[in-house]
């Protein structure tokens, strides 16, 4: 039984890679007969491993021929529609390059090419606390804390949400995964959110926090504060006294000539 058992499983190795074999033959088949047609669309695609940030030339990318009507996204054609633009994402080998993933470099630094149109680049300086012990890295999206005094009562609030990271001292890369102590952090964000950060770190401290990659909630923002002290109770109402009036004994009047006694009634 061991023996049938194990000659089943190769036998399906066997067929497994025979059909694999025969999917890829058929598939480049028809890409040579497209191509030999006339019938194929070019496709630029990565010629090596394009690292974040890197202005792209020529050396960095390749074009191919696919079957029209094969769905890619929205793709290069030629390699000079794609010379000289940025790449915002790590892109790998034979990758195909879509231009959601560049951006035109203009006068300035790689990382302002980087910045997404209406937005704005701030720099926040930081400690081993402040930036998530190391672990914060370019492309990590963050929340923004912000403490501060308030009539000797500290209070807390999460004022900005899922801020993206675009670098940590001047690195930028996104290759990068060994935790590094920084001093400052770069983060994108709109004007307002600037306003906000800005307000909230002349006022008191802030603090990042680092959001997972898939976590898209976005909780609306609570206020946290310590606990108030105990209310003083309210003093007692003070006891009204109240005077019951004595019972007045009655009397007896004796009038003696001119004089005239007033006697308790017995």
């Amino acid at each position: 039984m061991k023996r049938r058992g194990l000659f089943m499983v190769l036998l399906s190795l066997i067929f497994g890679m025979g059909a694999a074999w025969a999917a890829k033959s058929w598939v480049e088949q028809r890409t040579r007969e497209a191509s030999a047609k006339g019938e194929g669309t070019g496709v630029v695609v990565a010629a090596m491993e394009i690292p974040y940030g890197t202005t792209i030339e020529a050396r960095h990318v390749r074009v191919i021929s696919v079957p029209k009507g094969t769905p890619l996204g929205n793709h290069f054609v030629q390699v000079s529609e794609i010379e000289g633009l940025v790449a915002m994402q790590k892109t790998l080998t034979d990758e195909v390059l879509l231009k959601e993933r560049f951006t035109k470099r203009g006068a300035g630094s790689t990382l302002a090419a980087l910045i997404k149109p209406e937005m704005r680049a701030i720099t926040v300086r930081v400690d081993d606390v402040v930036g998530v012990a190391g672990f914060l890295l370019p492309g990590n999206h963050v929340d923004v804390v912000a403490a501060r005094k308030k009539d000797d009562r500290a209070t807390t609030e999460t004022i900005l949400q899922d801020i993206n990271v675009l670098a940590v001292d001047q690195t930028s890369s996104q290759d990068k995964n060994e935790p590094v102590v920084v001093r400052a952090v770069t983060l994108e964000m709109t004007p307002k959110q600037t306003e906000i950060l800005v307000r909230a770190r002349e006022e008191g401290r802030i603090q990042l926090t680092l959001r997972n990659p898939t976590d898209e909630a976005q909780p609306e923002p609570e206020t946290v504060a310590e606990a108030a002290p105990p209310p003083v109770p309210a003093p007692a109402p003070k006891k009204v006294r109240t005077e019951v009036p004595r019972p007045v004994a009655p009397s007896v009047t004796i009038i003696r000539g001119t004089n005239i006694d007033s006697a308790a009634k017995t």
